[in-house]
């Protein structure tokens, strides 16, 4: 019989519409502000301890808390309005010191038995509410120290190499200093240097057999511009790591970098890996009777009562890993298993092949900041102060020469190896970088923006549904009920996709919408033109209607949805939000337009006989 579905289908579609209203539910709860609390490594364990330390503190500052809780080692504290955020993680920081994390964040309110089958609400855009904001400072006269530290080692290999005797290679106050054994040796020197170091200028005194090498105007500036620019791409790997939707990592002035990460939950653990500025070095452990000169002391990084004597001369670091992966030692220990580029396992073999025997320690650097307040005309200023903290994570026998693929042991918990694997396959940061501002963004314009863009969708749906009602009357309440199945589908897909919803976004539900219900208009001018103008009968004027206008609904979806995948690939941020729901609007609108309102039909009228329709 015309107009009928099987049991299965009416089942499968009412199926889908009843996974997406549980999917959309969860943006029916708002989110709580709140502050998290973790450990600036992965190896620091945030207990109750300091959960209690942090309510207390709030609660003498006269910060009432809604909850706090501690779980997967950090805590969240959640409060009752968005402004006391930043007062209460001055507070928390005060009190904590710096070996914690403490970071704005949104609490979600979602029923755990949603979560538990991973339903969430949809993640909202900078511009509308949800994410944060870093803006980020690059330490210039730490990139010149880097950059002098490197030559240091070139410039002690030439000089062993061509048998010209030093007392020491040091760096000082940004300049490279090499004291010779003898003043004789300085023209020598210089005239050996000067080849392969072009961008340095020379000064000599015989006085002290002392040649000074300070870097060229120039070149400082070359030195900024990388620094600057591989930091930019080494933080882009990172959040593409942390998988955050439509991110943003600019450039801003000569020094300063801006992150905004829309949706993201877990801002600590962002904060963490984004600031992380950790390296490796690899070097020898120094012989018994080196010169202390040529030689550093180092302490274990999980032992700090143990340490050991390297070499100053540097390997290779860690800018030389092409992977990193987590993995596990004969002993079930986590260890991180490195890949090193064709520079780095030519450096590596070098080294290894004739000091088979001795041992290789694994240094690992870490720039940190230090936060403190001081009253300064009366008036409250927090003052940061960077510093340096370099461990040995590893110290092996080189059993045989290695190549470009080796491992590390001895990295503590799987939490860190995995951290440490992490940042070494996004790229070591060319300099310290610093948080210099934090914040959560709202609606950059402001609330009334985001209810002005919800009510255009609640304004628009109504204008819909009034036309339809009243033009198609019973047909009409047909599609007004798939264009509220389709409104309710469209929030479960961006829900569940993750994606982030901005302002064009909404501007793409909105049009959604509008083209939704042309599918209907559609199929029913069909139904009426086969009724009134070729004489058929109701039943098979409907089932016309809606063969007819199938193709054609499909070929305008389609061209509408080729245009949205051009605007998604070309196009970046706000561009990408509206193609995005545009193009799940399009998928969306055609099951609701065809399927859920031919469902409805099949219902009232497929049933029986009838001899006119409400159209």
């Amino acid at each position: 019989m015309l107009n009928r579905y099987p049991l299965w289908k009416n089942l499968l579609i009412l199926l889908v519409i009843g996974v997406g209203i549980i999917y959309a539910l969860p943006n029916l709860y708002p989110e709580d502000p709140a502050v998290q609390i973790s450990g600036t490594r992965g190896s620091i364990e945030v207990t109750d301890r300091e959960l209690n330390r942090a309510t207390q503190a709030l609660d003498a500052a006269g910060i009432e808390v809604l909850q706090a809780s501690l779980e997967n080692n950090s805590v969240l504290i959640r409060l009752h309005e968005s402004e006391q955020q930043l007062a209460a993680r001055e507070v928390i920081q005060q009190t904590l010191g710096d070996n914690f994390v403490v970071a704005l964040n949104q609490a979600p309110t979602t029923p755990e038995w949603l979560s538990n089958i991973g339903a969430r609400g949809v993640n909202l855009g900078l511009d509308l509410r949800g994410g944060v904001h870093f803006l980020m400072e690059v330490d210039m006269d730490a990139a010149l120290k880097q950059q002098l530290e490197v030559t240091a080692s070139e410039v002690r290999a030439t000089l062993r190499t061509e048998r010209l005797r030093f007392r020491q290679v040091s760096v000082e106050e940004g300049r490279l200093l090499i004291r010779l054994a003898s003043a004789d040796d300085l023209p020598e020197a210089r005239r050996l240097l000067q080849r392969n170091l072009t961008d340095y200028v020379f000064e000599d005194s015989a006085a002290d057999a002392l040649l000074t090498l300070s870097l060229t105007e120039q070149a400082v500036r070359e030195l900024e511009d990388y620094a600057v620019d591989q930091n930019l791409i080494t933080l882009r790997n990172r959040v593409n790591e942390l998988g955050v939707a439509e991110p943003l990592v600019q450039r801003s002035g000569r020094n300063r970098i801006v992150v905004e990460l829309p949706g993201v939950q877990d801002t600590a653990a962002a904060k963490r890996v984004l600031g992380a500025t950790a390296n490796l070095e690899f070097r020898l452990e120094a012989r018994r009777n080196a010169d202390p000169l040529d030689t550093e002391e180092f302490i274990f990084r999980d032992q700090p009562n143990r340490n050991a004597a390297l070499e100053r001369d540097i390997i290779t670091t860690g800018n030389n890993v092409a992977n990193a992966s987590v993995g596990f030692d004969e002993n079930n220990r986590p260890q991180v298993n490195i890949r090193l580029n064709g520079q780095g396992g030519r450096l590596m073999s070098q080294a290894t092949r004739p000091n088979v025997g001795r041992s290789m320690g694994v240094l690992f650097i870490e720039h940190k900041t230090r936060t403190r307040f001081e009253r300064v005309d009366g008036e409250r200023v927090e003052v940061r102060e960077p510093y340096t903290e370099r461990g040995i994570i590893s110290l092996a026998t080189i059993q045989s020469e290695l190549g470009s693929s080796f491992r590390i042991t001895g990295v503590g918990s799987i939490q860190e190896a995995s951290e440490l694997a992490l940042l070494l396959r996004a790229g070591a940061l060319a300099a310290p970088i610093y948080f210099v501002e934090e914040r959560t963004i709202g609606p950059s314009l402001g609330q009334r923006n985001i209810e002005q863009g919800i009510s255009s969708i609640q304004i628009g749906l109504a204008l819909v549904v009034i036309f339809m009602l009243a033009w198609y009357r019973v047909f009409g309440i047909f599609a007004c009920v798939a264009l509220a199945s389709n409104l309710v589908l469209l929030v479960a897909l961006l829900s569940a996709l993750g994606a982030t919803l901005t302002l064009p976004g909404i501007a793409g539900i909105v049009l959604t919408l509008g083209m939704a219900v042309d599918a209907n208009v559609l199929i029913n001018a069909r139904i009426k033109e086969e009724i009134y103008h070729r004489g058929m009968s109701p039943q098979n004027a409907i089932h016309a209607g809606y063969e007819k206008a199938f193709s054609t609904i499909l070929d305008a979806n389609i061209t509408t949805l080729l245009v949205a995948v051009i605007l998604f690939s070309i196009g970046t941020g706000p561009v990408k939000g509206f193609a995005v729901t545009l193009s799940l609007g399009l998928l969306t609108s055609m099951f609701t337009a065809i399927l859920v309102t031919r469902m409805q039909v099949n219902w009232v009228y497929g049933k029986r006989r009838i001899e006119s329709l409400s159209i």
